[in-house]
């Protein structure tokens, strides 16, 4: 027989709060128990002591004290740690949580809170039908940011209710999803590529998903223009340092909600977190794109991101003409449709995919190592100097361009040689002004080195201007990108033409187009509301004939070409440094920025990083370069994990290649990212 103090130590009891779904507390329940027991048995015993018959497939443990889930069934008690005094909840591991979307738009769906954000941002993404669920992440974001938007609805909250789309019966489950939405992976193509509608014939493939063609509809078409009012009411003038606490609210991929705090049905924000949109394609694409297109719309009216007048114009004539197409589009009736023949609709779009440039000067293009040579004025500035251009000949050549007094010169010694790897390349254009410069920031052992180039006209700005985006790549006019690129930059230049012989728009059109909801409140102070309108419909004389999603694309590319696009700003301090600086993390590079002037100051490249890791106890970033180039940083507006990933982050997405058929390498990810040696 065993003494009573025999059987206390060889089994002890604990508590575990269960978290039933229509109680609500949760309720207490004593079990006994023993170390060698798995963590499954418990589970088990558990469910046999509540004895209520339900699916409890979903449950599992919880430890309060040490937030963590205990996820490993086959694990002891005394393996896991677990002892007398430790406070375990059993809970579902999927909770409903509300996402507002790029679009301002918040649907409420069920999300695991057990895996990892990586894991549950690409279930999300596979219910709302968004590829490449690697590009986003969740955001969230300081206690203040939704009510600030909510100021003027303190009278009448209903709006607010009614604007979620709730995704309630959308489980995401641990292996496919249960509702893929419209996900494919098949070559069928989804949405009709020009108007961005869901294709009839595969909707009825998937009548069981939560994304029915309306709800689909919603995500895949651009909301209506915010009023003026409460445009303003959002505007916010912020200076890199306020954009660098922005971007502190970024959740650890390799974490899962509820490590990170997150409560049931708490609201987060879905973005895009990494500028590198790949495979962007219309016919599978359609609430990618417009999601995109609608983060990029919000980063421009609230000058997230710096643009000229002219280009805030570009940009307002193609919201205008998105949202009448988008208008007209909901008024459709899609069933009248002819139905595209599916070997046809395969056939055309390998015949876009193929689509890359002639195949006549196939082989002078491999031999040819192209350059350019032309005249071009050339400027440095230099203090108490006033903007004096002086023409010299260049020649690019590879990633460099070399400058002489003359043409006859061109065989000797030039005046100067840049290498433009590594550079930043910042456009100096003014169409309606006929000023097509190039601004080069050329890093030196101290710095940056400022260059202006003038160019006489579009076509030459363009080549150049490609030229050297290129070359600040590491890329020479030899690579393929080459010629979209110029071709980019000439539709961007004449998108901002003014065309003088337009037709002159109706009084009622410019009546009812109300333009300040086009622009940001900055830019609407400046001009009369007639004023305004005229500009935006003469710039949209230029975009008029284009098909919705194309007007999309072209948005999304006109954004990515802004000097500023894709930077991500955090609050550092140098390791040796006295004073606090701004860090701007790119796909492809990082940027040193003076914190007051907003001046770039050195640039270091990916492609010349070597190393990076952190160290956990001072929480500093370590990065290695070539050339015994290191550097190392502490992260004052954000923690160093959220930096480090980034950086991972932009490195793994440089991995994926076409071939991949969209399985991503999570592991990789996670190496990458993680912070561990």
């Amino acid at each position: 027989m065993l003494s009573s103090s025999d059987f206390a130590s060889a089994s002890w009891e604990l508590i575990v709060r269960v978290d039933h779904p229509n109680e609500e507390e949760p309720k207490e329940v004593t079990l006994r128990v023993s170390g060698d027991l798995h963590v499954g048995g418990l589970m088990l015993k558990l469910v046999e002591q509540i004895n209520v018959a339900q699916d409890w497939s979903d449950f599992a443990l919880w430890w309060e004290q040490k937030h963590c889930w205990l996820l490993k069934t086959h694990w002891t008690l005394d393996k896991c740690g677990v002892q007398a005094d430790a406070k375990l909840l059993f809970t579902p591991q999927h909770k409903m949580l509300r996402l507002r979307l790029p679009n301002a738009k918040t649907v409420r769906l069920r999300v695991s809170f057990s895996a990892v954000v990586f894991k549950a941002v690409s279930d999300i993404c596979k219910i709302l039908n968004i590829r490449r669920s690697e590009e986003l992440s969740l955001l969230k974001p300081s206690g203040d940011y939704f009510k600030k938007k909510k100021k003027k609805d303190k009278s009448n909250r209903e709006p607010i209710i009614e604007d979620i789309l709730n995704l309630e019966g959308s489980p995401t489950t641990s292996g496919p999803p249960v509702s893929p939405g419209l996900y494919s992976k098949t070559m069928t193509p989804m949405y009709d590529p020009i108007s961005g509608t869901p294709a009839s014939s595969t909707m009825t493939w998937f009548s069981d998903s939560p994304l029915t063609e309306q709800n689909c509809s919603i995500l895949a078409f651009s909301q209506p223009p915010q009023s003026p009012e409460a445009l303003a009411d959002m505007y916010q003038p912020r200076s890199l340092v306020d954009k660098a606490r922005l971007n502190a609210g970024w959740l650890d991929s390799s974490r899962s909600l509820m490590e990170q705090g997150i409560q049931e049905d708490e609201q987060l924000l879905l973005r895009f977190k990494y500028y590198t949109f790949f495979d962007l394609n219309p016919k599978y694409d359609a609430v990618r794109i417009n999601q995109l297109y609608e983060q990029a719309r919000w980063a421009i009216l609230l000058e997230e991101i710096d643009c000229t007048e002219e280009e805030m114009l570009i940009f307002a004539a193609l919201q205008y003409h998105i949202s009448k197409l988008s208008l007209s589009a909901d008024t459709q009736d899609f069933a009248n449709e002819s139905e595209v023949d599916e070997v046809e609709a395969a056939l055309s779009n390998l015949e876009v995919t193929l689509e890359g440039g002639k195949a006549d000067n196939a082989l002078e293009d491999i031999t040819d190592i192209p350059k350019l040579a032309d005249h071009l004025k050339l400027f440095r500035p230099k203090k108490l100097i006033l903007k004096a251009f002086k023409q010299y000949w260049f020649i690019f050549k590879d990633t460099s361009i070399a400058y002489f007094k003359n043409k006859e010169l061109e065989q000797g010694e030039p005046v100067e040689k840049l290498n433009l790897r590594g550079c930043e390349v910042v456009p100096d254009v003014n169409v309606a002004g006929r000023k097509f410069g190039i601004k080069l920031l050329i890093p030196v052992a101290d710095g940056m080195n400022e260059v202006y180039l003038r160019c006489d006209h579009e076509n030459q700005y363009a080549q150049w201007m490609a030229a050297c985006i290129l070359a600040s790549k590491g890329k020479t006019m030899a690579d393929s990108s080459y010629q979209p690129e110029v071709l980019n930059i000439l539709s961007f230049l004449r998108m901002k033409n003014r065309n003088s012989a337009s037709q002159v728009a109706s009084t009622s059109e410019t009546m009812e187009m109300n333009p300040e909801s086009f622009v940001s409140p900055r830019c609407a102070k400046k001009h009369k509301s007639k004023q305004l309108a005229a500009r935006i419909l003469e710039a949209h004389q230029n975009v008029a004939q284009m098909p919705l999603v194309e007007a999309k694309l072209r948005f999304i590319q006109a954004w990515q070409s802004l000097p500023e696009f894709g930077l991500t700003y955090y609050l550092v301090r140098f390791k040796g440094s006295k004073k606090d600086d701004i860090l701007g993390v790119s796909y492809n590079r990082l940027i040193r920025i003076d914190a007051a002037t907003g001046i770039p100051m050195t640039t270091w490249r990916f492609t010349n990083m070597k190393q990076w890791n952190v160290n956990w106890e001072i929480r500093q970033v370590a990065i290695e370069f070539d050339q015994n180039v290191s550097i190392a940083f502490t992260c004052l507006s954000a923690d160093c994990k959220i930096v480090h990933e980034y950086i991972g982050g932009y490195i793994f997405l440089s991995t994926r290649s076409k071939d991949q058929n969209e399985t991503l390498d999570e592991d990789l990810f996670h190496k990458l990212t993680g912070g561990q040696e």
